[in-house]
């Protein structure tokens, strides 16, 4: 069971992987982590809480036990922290000339 387990997250890390690059943002919440082309986060009170109603759009969600991990759309509602990060495309990126380097 222990090997099965992580050859599944194994498995898992590997489409992450492969499929990173098709996303812009990376979500966390405290139970799960997501891909997603859209995110819109709002902050909202009830009760003098404060909680978070986060919608994903075109989303991919980091989840071992989901047969399906591509999704159209997610809504989450959290009293918790949610971290939104935006990746950066890889052609967005560039080294700088070092003439030291020969380049």
């Amino acid at each position: 069971l222990e090997n099965y387990e992580t050859d599944m997250e194994l498995q898992l890390y590997r489409e992450y992987r492969d499929v990173a690059g098709l996303f812009s943002y990376v979500v966390e919440t405290e139970r799960r982590f997501y891909l997603a082309n859209h995110v819109d986060l709002q902050a909202r009170s009830a009760d003098g809480e404060v909680y978070f109603d986060l919608t994903l759009q075109d989303a991919w969600v980091w989840d071992v036990y989901r047969s399906a991990r591509f999704v159209k759309s997610v809504r989450v509602i959290t009293f918790k922290d949610v971290n939104i990060e935006e990746l950066t495309k890889n052609d967005d990126l560039s080294l700088p000339k070092d003439p030291g380097l020969g380049t």
